[in-house]
């Protein structure tokens, strides 16, 4: 299935994802690492929030999916972070 038409179907990842593309978006433009820690840590508190969903469900595709993609982002934003701590 091509990206662009790859979706998944939960409410709190639908919340989430324009908030997070918007911190990545703003990791990407920003200069040196202690620019791109500031908002790292601000994407590993909304990572988290998804990994540590209430409503998660073991069994649902969409929860795995949106947990895989959560943890992914939480481990970008922990290198980031530590990358600011060895400069």
């Amino acid at each position: 299935m091509p990206r662009e038409n790859a979706k998944i179907y939960c409410s709190a990842f639908q919340r989430q994802e324009p908030v997070i593309q918007d911190i990545t978006a703003k990791i990407n433009k920003a200069v040196g690492v202690q620019e791109k820690a500031a908002f790292a840590v601000e994407l590993q508190e909304e990572a988290g929030m998804l990994i540590s969903c209430s409503d998660y469900d073991k069994t649902s595709p969409d929860c795995e999916n949106c947990r895989l993609i959560a943890n992914l982002r939480k481990r970008t934003a922990d290198l980031i972070i530590r990358a600011k701590k060895l400069a």
